[in-house]
């Protein structure tokens, strides 16, 4: 039997140019806690940020050399467009985006129930990642019925 996990087995990875400058961003706006964060001098060479102690992401300076970092592109090297998203499940939708827009992020879709159900909204964070937020919970089984 395999042991028993305490967060989610998929995490999302993120390079930014200005890595310790981020994390700061990621955890004032957005709510995420530092776990660890590996570093020489001004380049991060791994971070992990958590976030209701299930979730996480991982991140690290864009401009570090490497096998992984050569796969990776900026949103403002392609346009400001992103390759993909985040999607984290908050409690409270409204609380959040009032923390979000007070830390200066930019919101990009507004606030507002969704179809599917939940209440959400997307922000894009200062080096350009989308992300969205909101109460929609796909593993709650009623919320799916």
């Amino acid at each position: 039997m395999p042991s028993p996990r305490h967060g989610s087995t998929v995490v999302p990875t993120l390079s930014y140019r200005d890595a310790p400058a981020m994390i700061d961003w990621l955890v004032r706006a957005f709510g995420f806690t530092k776990q660890a964060v590996y570093a020489e001098g001004d380049v991060v060479l791994h971070a992990q940020l958590t976030y209701r102690d299930t979730g996480m992401i991982m991140l690290g300076s864009a401009n570090k050399d490497g096998d992984w970092a050569k796969l990776m592109a900026q949103p403002d090297d392609i346009g400001g467009r992103s390759t993909h998203g985040v999607c984290v499940i908050v409690d409270d939708a409204d609380a959040h985006y009032a923390r979000a827009k007070t830390a200066g992020a930019a919101i990009v879709i507004d606030i507002a129930d969704q179809h599917y159900g939940g209440r959400g909204y997307a922000a894009r964070d200062p080096e350009g990642y989308v992300w969205w937020f909101g109460t929609y919970d796909p593993w709650n089984e009623s919320e799916n019925a």
